[in-house]
């Protein structure tokens, strides 16, 4: 018997409890619905718009139709409901509704007749409209306004905007309409001239947070600036978004709000990840980076939300550095890690890490290795932090001396001897697109040229000996800089290696060239047609060989090739020296085109004498 009356008062204790929490889950109000404004003055971040709206109101200067578009969350329908509220008033003060007389009491109370709602994203048919034109004839029994306010306007179909535009242009003298969008370029024109449109503005960080510590403050919760921050920054500018997360995060923190603890509820990086990353990267430790970022993954973030926040933060640390900081959008103590944070980074460091982060977001999602590229990203600015460093240590000595004759028994050093201009031919008198010389096969001779070409004119000075003395490196930046600065190093090594050995030039090089004309035009109209025009009327000269282009375009286009056309035409022509390559843009040989369709169709006739045939059994026209 004991035992059946302990059961029974535990189930009454269980039943108690669950009443008590359907009283308080009955009488909860999410904080969006519970704090919407109620007057101009309690509306945030929208005041060029309520402002104008007060002073229409104060002067009686009401059109019959008013377009609000904006974002989501902004105010758009608050604002809408606070206007017809007002204008109904029998007691405005200063724009404002009085709250007081009959009509701000039944708006209160959600009993008043003077204000109809149509949510257009369920009633978009001509039938819909037919029925709001039916309700705008009637006229209000308390009050002078009938408003009507139609949400989502531009989910109406076309029929419905064409049946409604009469009534819009020319509706009673007591019917005004509000019209809410957040999607203003699918409204047709005819209805957004028939309007006065207000532009709602994203709400700023720092009146959101303004906001939140007010709804805190009102709800006895204590909130640190950085949490609120990150609630006012993830909102992306609307304030239903915002006080939706603050419920969210109330929920799991209760009456204290901390940073930590709001990040992991909406599942965002924390600051503390960025500012801690970004001091590795300048400091060049590259290991550290990639191992917070492994912990970020482990935390269940994906690379591409890393790397957008990581540039985001980069982004903000160049903003900081200068007059541009107004436009970081955050406050508090947060703002002042930031200028910190700033004053150790250098500009062109941040340049280059945001262009290199871009580049990976932009790549992040066709890639089949988001983690690899994210880290390759990561490396990549840590060299940067690196050579930035080591920049700063290094010395640089400048000698007025003359250079002693080179011997080429004697290994060149790249660091300490500056190289002359190499040996060139000729330069033709028409604008020519010349490029470096290109390897090839060349013999090292005993002794390099003792001057420079240019050297021949006696009023040039002589050159100048530049030594350059850098710190020593540890064996990690050493194995970094090979990683990201490989290829400019090999091309460095290779120009000083051909400008420190004497060119060898084949004397019978132009025989041998012409002697392998056709063969070489032949293998040109199979691999590159669009250019064997151009190889036809080639000109070789010594061993130099002349082509003359009708664009820079195209002139660019074969210098890009010019080390595989000169080393193909050398392996041909069986040349044991240096061949040259010469572009010359002729702007005559575009001009002796045919222009003409008749001129086009002569040329191509001579090319092809089976052209007029296919032209008469087909019965083609020549236009």
């Amino acid at each position: 018997m004991c035992d059946e009356v302990q059961k029974i008062a535990r189930v009454r204790v269980h039943v108690g409890k669950i009443l008590y929490l359907c009283r308080v889950m009955e009488n909860f109000v999410v904080s969006a619905r519970k704090y919407r404004p109620a007057t101009f003055a309690s509306v945030v971040g929208q005041r060029h718009i309520t402002s104008t709206l007060k002073n229409a109101i104060e002067r009686g200067q009401l059109a019959h139709a008013y377009l609000f578009c904006g974002p989501r969350g902004v105010g758009k329908t608050t604002c809408a409901r606070i206007f017809a509220k007002a204008i109904n008033c029998l007691n405005p003060q200063g724009g404002e509704a009085c709250n007081e007389c009959e009509s701000c009491r039944s708006f209160n109370e959600s009993r008043s007749l003077n204000v109809h709602e149509l949510d257009a994203a369920s009633n978009n048919s001509v039938d819909d409209i037919r029925n709001l034109i039916e309700q705008v004839r009637i006229i209000p029994q308390q009050g002078r306004y009938s408003v009507f306010v139609i949400d989502e306007v531009h989910m109406l179909s076309a029929n419905a905007f064409n049946a409604f535009l009469k009534t819009l242009e020319e509706p009673p003298h007591h019917a005004i309409f509000i019209l809410a969008t957040t999607e203003k370029h699918k409204i047709i024109p005819t209805i957004l001239s028939r309007c006065q449109i207000y532009d709602f503005n994203r709400i700023k960080v720092e009146d959101g947070v303004e906001y939140l510590r007010y709804i805190a403050s009102q709800e006895g919760v204590t909130a640190d600036d950085e949490a609120l921050n990150l609630i006012a920054h993830k909102a992306d500018g609307g304030m239903r978004d915002a006080l939706s997360m603050f419920d969210k995060a109330v929920s799991f923190c209760g009456s204290t709000l901390n940073y930590k603890d709001v990040a992991a509820t909406l599942n965002v990086l924390d600051y503390d990840t960025y500012f801690t990353v970004t001091d590795m990267l300048i400091e060049g430790r590259y290991v550290d980076a990639l191992m917070t970022f492994d912990n970020v993954l482990s935390r269940g973030f994906s690379p591409q939300t890393f790397i957008a926040g990581l540039n985001a933060h980069m982004r903000d640390l160049l903003m900081a550095k200068g007059p541009a900081i107004s436009l970081v959008e955050f406050t508090g103590t947060l703002i002042e890690r930031y200028k910190q944070q700033a004053t150790r980074c250098d500009e062109s460091l941040l340049f280059n890490a945001i262009a290199l982060l871009t580049e990976a977001d932009g790549k992040i999602r066709q890639s089949s290795n988001q983690r690899l590229l994210v880290e390759l990203g990561l490396m990549k600015i840590a060299g940067l932090g690196q050579k930035k460093n080591s920049d700063t240590a290094t010395l640089t000595l400048s000698v007025d001396v003359a250079l002693p004759e080179l011997v080429a028994s004697q290994p060149a050093k790249p660091a300490t001897t500056p190289v002359s201009a190499s040996a060139a031919t000729s330069t033709p008198a028409a604008p020519a697109i010349e490029s470096a010389p290109a390897p090839a096969p060349v013999a090292a001779s005993a002794q390099a040229p003792t001057s420079a070409p240019v050297a021949e004119e006696s009023a040039t000075p002589r050159p100048r000996r530049v030594a350059t003395v850098k710190p020593t490196q540890t064996p990690m930046s050493i194995s970094l800089n090979a990683l990201l600065d490989t290829t400019q190093k090999s091309s460095d090594e290779e120009s000083t290696t051909a400008t420190t050995t004497e060119l060898v030039v084949d004397p019978d090089t132009e025989t041998k060239i012409e002697a392998i004309r056709d063969r070489w035009v032949e293998e040109v109209k199979h691999h590159r047609p669009r250019h064997i025009s151009v190889f036809e009327k080639m000109r070789v000269e010594g061993n130099t060989i002349t082509l003359r282009v009708p664009s820079a375009d195209q002139g660019e286009d074969i210098m890009r090739s010019q080390t595989e056309i000169t080393q193909r035409i050398a392996e041909l022509a069986s040349v044991s020296g240096y061949v040259e390559l010469k572009v010359v843009v002729d702007e005559r040989i575009r001009a002796s085109r045919p222009i003409k369709i008749e001129d086009r169709l002569s040329h191509l006739v001579k090319k092809n004498d089976k052209l007029t045939d296919m032209i008469s059994r087909l019965e083609l026209d020549v236009e």
